[in-house]
């Protein structure tokens, strides 16, 4: 009942911030269209309207380095920087770029951690690195409209850069709990009440880090993988470990007790974040067409998570998981061959080749049980 109300909490300022933005980008165009000649509204128009869509991206970039920055301040060393699907990740000592969306992310930025301390590493400054970025370019656009203010078609452009900087410092800042993934402000919380979370954190982008360096999970130290006890589920970021242990034995093929984990996670009060729940749920899927239990995986593919498999289309394991499905529950091999090649072509510009690797061996052993039945 307590991560319901923190999902509408979250809704809510979600939407209240939506509706105050929409309101003052009215208020803009209105304004500046009442203080030009009828012959130039077109104009002032098509400026208004391209310069949304700018702006929006250039405060986006502005978020994502602001957390690149500040994680280099304090001791981060630079992973991988994402806008919209394009990312530029670090591997092999070597820049790269790939290509990874991300349901309910529009950009991030993921950096290796500094060593802990006392199971202790600076975190509030990463986290909320973006927001601090986007008011500070705030400032500096608000210090350049005062000398501008006068010429409407260029001063519009700086008004649109405010009220994105501040929207997206508000969006990011203000600690929310949506139904798919938590936001930085929220992250700063979890780390700052609970200092276990800390370790949990490092955790997580040590192996986002070795997933860049080519290294599969089966092979990543024992000590990271864990099922954290049910008190500290409650804690979004420890809970994800548990998450990564149930990858893990995936990798590993232990897929019986895989989905004996998944199965006893998901059926607990946790935090976990609802992009990793409903992977979890399409690993399920997986361990129980292997076993021929097609009644079980037609219960688990939900309305929810066929919506959200749609918004997760390119993602590997999910890919895997509708090949699995449309090969062993539906037997439908024109579907399975189709998803299959997308597998092949998703995966030749997929930033963890690591995964790609893993995943290849799910499908061979989905395709295996299909050859012998």
């Amino acid at each position: 009942m307590k991560k319901k109300k923190i999902e509408i909490f979250g809704l809510i300022i979600n939407i209240v911030l939506s509706i105050l933005f929409t309101v003052i980008l009215i208020f803009s165009l209105n304004s500046h269209l009442n203080s030009i000649p009828d012959e130039q509204e077109i104009i002032l128009m098509l400026i208004f309207f391209l310069s949304i869509y700018i702006t929006m991206y250039v405060q986006l970039i502005i978020h994502e380095l602001g957390h690149l920055i500040f994680g280099l301040m304090t001791g981060y060393k630079f992973s991988s920087f994402r806008i919209g699907n394009i990312m530029l990740l670090k591997t092999g000592g070597k820049l790269k770029i790939k290509k990874l969306t991300i349901a309910g992310t529009a950009g991030q930025c993921l950096m290796s951690p500094p060593d802990l301390k006392d199971n202790k590493m600076p975190v509030i400054i990463y986290n909320l690195g973006g927001a601090l970025l986007n008011i500070i370019s705030c400032i500096i656009f608000f210090i350049i409209f005062l000398f501008i203010k006068d010429n409407d078609f260029i001063s519009v452009i700086f008004e649109l850069s405010i009220a994105y900087g501040i929207y997206f410092a508000a969006l990011n800042a203000i600690p929310m709990k949506t139904g798919t993934i938590d936001n930085d402000g929220y992250n700063a919380l979890s780390l700052k009440i609970n200092p276990d979370a800390q370790k949990a954190f490092w955790i997580q982008l040590k192996i986002n880090e070795m997933q860049s360096k080519g290294t599969r999970l089966k092979n990543m130290p024992d000590e990271w993988f864990y099922i954290p006890k049910p008190i500290e589920m409650k804690n979004n970021l420890i809970a994800s470990i548990a998450v990564f242990t149930c990858n893990r034995m995936m990798d590993q093929h232990n897929f019986e007790d895989a989905n004996l984990r998944m199965k006893q996670i998901l059926r607990a009060k946790t935090a976990i974040i609802g992009i990793h729940r409903n992977l979890l749920v399409c690993d399920r899927i997986f361990c129980e067409l292997i076993n021929d239990n097609k009644n079980t995986a037609k219960k688990l593919m939900t309305p929810e998570l066929q919506n959200f498999i749609k918004s997760m289309k390119d993602f590997p394991s999910v890919i895997r998981t509708e090949y699995t499905y449309a090969l062993l529950c539906e037997e439908d091999m024109d579907k399975a061959n189709q998803l299959k090649k997308k597998f092949i072509e998703r995966g030749k510009n997929y930033p963890y080749q690591s995964d790609i690797r893993s995943e290849k061996e799910l499908i061979d052993i989905a395709t295996n049980i299909k050859k012998n039945k």
